[in-house]
Formats: structure tokens, C-alpha cells, sequence
């Protein structure tokens, strides 16, 4: 991936977590926007947009950050299990989903029913799956474990500031942008990849041609 690939793909990602941030805030911030519409008042609204664009670009370049983290992590969990690299992926995504239960649940000193973070746990696993099998259809088999490592226990780690708030609207409007911004890197990156190597596959088999239609002179 050359400099300019890469800065489009900073920016998409920035783009894509900006917009989910403000989609995600109509329905978790549905109030707020209805509370400047009666009577309306366009310079409240621009700015509650504004502000959410903001906290989604926030949290875009934090998932960024955790890419390409995870890309580090993945190369160093190579080199140091091998072979068992993956079965420690596994161990990790469990002992994650089994965090975002408990310490929650703990946290709440039992006012909110544990089925609801069940189905937290569960939901991001299910998402996390779902895009891990898309990961490995693109590219390979072994791709599933290190794309579901990253859609469960990377995403789960950056959102770990949105568990700790009050309540859940800013967990929501964190998460969702997370998430989008995440699956985008992660199915984005190889076909980038792939984008340029056909790229240079083509150049070679042109540069092959010319020089068999036009051999040098002996």
C-alpha cells in the first residue's frame, strides 16, 4: 500500500466513524435533537451534528489506533507461540466475552438483569463472526480467528472508556462507531492489497508483451 492508498484509506475510515457516530445519535440522542425542533432553533441542531460528527471522528481515530495494533499483535503472536497462536486467540476471545458479562454485571451491584449483557456479549460475538466468515472467504480459512480476534477483543478493549460511563447512551454511540470502523478496516485492507498486485501483475505481463513484440537488436 503506497502513501496515497493509505491516506484515502485514513480518511474513509475517519468518514465512515464521523457518520456512524451521527446516525447513531438520532436514536440514542433522539431527544435532545426533538427539544430544538420545538420551536426550532438551526443553530442548537448544527451544533449537536457537529458534536457528534466530532465524537465519531474520536472515536474512528481511536480504532485506528487499535488496528493497527492488532496488526502488530498479530505478527508478534506469530512469532512468539507459532503454531499455537491461534488456540491463544481462542483462550483470549473467550476470557473476553466472559468480561464484557461479569465485571459489567458486577458493576450494576445487580439492578440490571444479567441477560442483558448476555445478549451484549453474544451480539458482538454473533457480529464479530459474522465478518470474520466474510474475512475468511475473501482471503483464507486462517484469516477467521485473527478477524474475530480483532471484531471482539480489540473493539472490546477501545471500548472499554464507554463501559465505564453512566448509563448507556455514550456506550452505544462509542460501540457503534467502533464497530463500523473496524469491519471496514478489516475487509478493506485486503482488497487493497489484492487492487495493487493485480496492479503490478498487469504492468509486468505489458512490459513482457512490448519486449516480445519489440526484441532488442543482436
Amino acid at each position: 500500500m503506497n502513501s496515497r492508498k493509505l491516506v484515502h484509506f485514513f480518511f474513509k475510515t475517519l468518514f465512515i466513524g464521523g457518520l456512524a457516530g451521527l446516525l447513531t445519535s438520532f436514536f440514542v440522542k433522539a431527544e435532545d435533537y426533538a427539544a430544538n425542533l420545538q420551536p426550532f432553533n438551526v443553530m442548537e441542531l448544527f451544533g449537536l451534528v457537529i458534536f457528534f460528527i466530532g465524537i465519531g471522528l474520536v472515536f474512528s481515530v481511536i480504532s485506528q489506533t487499535g488496528f493497527f495494533a492488532y496488526l502488530f499483535i498479530n505478527r508478534f503472536g506469530l512469532g512468539m507461540f507459532r503454531s499455537f497462536w491461534p488456540t491463544v486467540q481462542v483462550l483470549l476471545i473467550a476470557f473476553v466475552i466472559f468480561d464484557l458479562v461479569y465485571f459489567p454485571y458486577q458493576a450494576t451491584d445487580g439492578e440490571v438483569a444479567i441477560y442483558w449483557f448476555i445478549l451484549m456479549a453474544v451480539a458482538i460475538l454473533a457480529y464479530g463472526w459474522i465478518v470474520a466468515k466474510i474475512k475468511a472467504k475473501e482471503t483464507n480459512r486462517q484469516a477467521f480467528i485473527p478477524a474475530l480476534f480483532l471484531m471482539v477483543v480489540i473493539t472490546t478493549v477501545e471500548w472499554v472508556p464507554g463501559l465505564r460511563t453512566e448509563g448507556t447512551d455514550y456506550a452505544w454511540l462509542m460501540i457503534i462507531p467502533l464497530l463500523a470502523c473496524n469491519t471496514y478496516q478489516l475487509l478493506a485492507l485486503h482488497r487493497i492489497n489484492n487492487s495493487d498486485s493485480v496492479k503490478a501483475s498487469t504492468e509486468a505481463n505489458r512490459s513482457s508483451q512490448k519486449k516480445h513484440v519489440n526484441p532488442k537488436k543482436a
